[in-house]
């Protein structure tokens, strides 16, 4: 038996105008699934997932979260449910790290407790002892790290990300991507995350939607995308990693020559 979505959108528009940003986007993603959102800027696809949790309200259609739509839903129970990771991190610079992770069930009436927090920064590869330091004591790298941690400390079901990794190094990027996926595989978590890099979502998600004015143009597994498939502007955004790993090839063989 096929279990019920996690995620619905039911024909999900959204204008600015004239600009229709997001374009009657109907999909459905299961319980379990990695799915990287992927497109040029201003493709739709923020605008698209910050309809989940209401960042943005759609002019058009419906979003339903496990059955539910979400515009019934009381907006702090809403987000309680829901896991998401700021494109700019978004921790508080006045408040410790702790209490930043904190924060949501804060808000929501429950308090977290020390060692719920340790647990929280262990389970992002970071020292309980950070807890106490504020974010301005932390690395890019760390602060996305207790970003992560934040969004899960309400235990979701369900993860947004926006662009987590798009201000580190390449190196911390690649280290966090791996974590987020352990994560993921680890808590049985659903994942959404947008990303302007299609290397990354072929090395992070079971499956890539690929957005192009506000319309999903592709849908389909990275190693279809690899072998071809997705139609020309999926293929456009493959040809970028593909044409740097020939390249690096290349140049391995013209060192070894």
């Amino acid at each position: 038996m096929t279990p019920a979505p996690a995620l619905e959108f039911d024909r999900v528009g959204r204008r600015y105008g004239a600009i229709r940003a997001v374009d009657g986007v109907s999909l459905s993603i299961a319980p379990g699934e990695f799915v990287a959102l992927v497109g040029a800027s201003g493709s739709g696809k923020s605008t698209l997932l910050k309809t989940v949790n209401r960042l943005v309200v759609p002019d058009a259609g419906r979003v339903l979260y496990e059955g539910e739509d979400t515009a019934s839903l009381p907006l702090a129970a809403l987000r309680r449910k829901l896991g998401y990771v700021f494109q700019g991190i978004g921790l508080f610079p006045h408040l410790t790290v702790g209490e930043n992770i904190a924060i949501g069930p804060r808000l929501a009436g429950e308090r977290l407790g020390r060692e719920r927090i340790a647990q929280l920064l262990e389970r992002v590869e970071l020292e309980p002892g950070m807890a106490a330091r504020l974010p301005e004591a932390l690395s890019g790298g760390q602060r996305q790290r207790v970003g992560v941690a934040r969004a899960l400390a309400g235990e979701p079901h369900l993860l947004l990300m926006d662009e987590p990794f798009g201000a580190l190094d390449p190196v911390t990027r690649a280290a966090l991507g791996n974590t987020v996926r352990e994560l993921h595989e680890r808590l049985a978590l659903t994942t959404v995350m947008v990303t302007h890099d299609m290397a990354e979502a072929l090395l992070l998600a079971s499956r890539v939607l690929v957005m192009d004015g506000g319309k999903i143009v592709a849908d389909e597994a990275p190693h279809a995308l690899l072998a071809g498939r997705g139609g020309a502007v999926a293929q456009e955004l493959v040809a970028v990693p593909r044409d740097q790993a020939g390249r690096l090839a290349q140049m391995t063989r013209e060192g070894a020559a």
